[in-house]
């Protein structure tokens, strides 16, 4: 089985994700980690896991990122793609095995959006076949940490995603 784990980050919590989901899943196929603004292609892979930050209650675009440019995000070139980008320029996915997460804050209020949800919806749309809900984990605050137990229910949600069936 061949994944593809793909990221956008502005602070470093969802590429902190993607990692530990990209080790869950390590051992049982080849992973290949890859942040949004590469834009990867798609030929050969097996099961795709799409994740950013939730932003203004969805996908990041290009004004949220500049705003989280504002707030002193340290990604490079944050304006310039997101996941919502990335799936803009997705071709058909045919059945491709699909599923996403995001990164939220950790409130007491319950979430009313997600990136992850929306993105799902997006993947699922172009043909994509979803393997698993949409998953959120917690950071702290906007430029995190991660909330204490979501580094490992990342590691271990990856394991889960590679005990599905996935024809190759």
């Amino acid at each position: 089985m061949r994944t593809l784990v793909v990221y956008e980050s502005m602070f470093g919590n969802s590429a902190k994700v993607a990692e530990l989901i990209a080790a869950g899943l390590a051992g049982h196929g080849d992973v290949v980690l890859a942040d949004v603004r590469e834009m990867p292609p798609l030929d050969g892979v097996d099961l795709l896991v799409l994740g950013g930050p939730t932003h203004a209650f969805g996908m990041s675009s290009p004004a949220t990122r500049a705003d989280a440019v504002r707030q002193g995000a340290v990604r490079d070139g944050a304006q310039a793609a997101g996941i919502r980008e990335f799936l803009d320029r997705a071709p058909q996915l045919a059945g491709l095995a699909v599923t996403a997460f995001d990164t939220r804050m950790n409130t007491t209020f319950l979430p009313t959006g997600s990136a992850a949800r929306k993105a799902l919806r997006r993947l699922r749309g172009l043909g994509g076949r979803q393997i698993a809900e949409a998953e959120s984990f917690r950071v702290e605050s906007v430029s995190g940490p991660l909330v204490p137990g979501e580094a490992e229910r990342a590691r271990r949600w990856g394991a889960t995603l590679a005990g599905f069936r996935i024809p190759a």
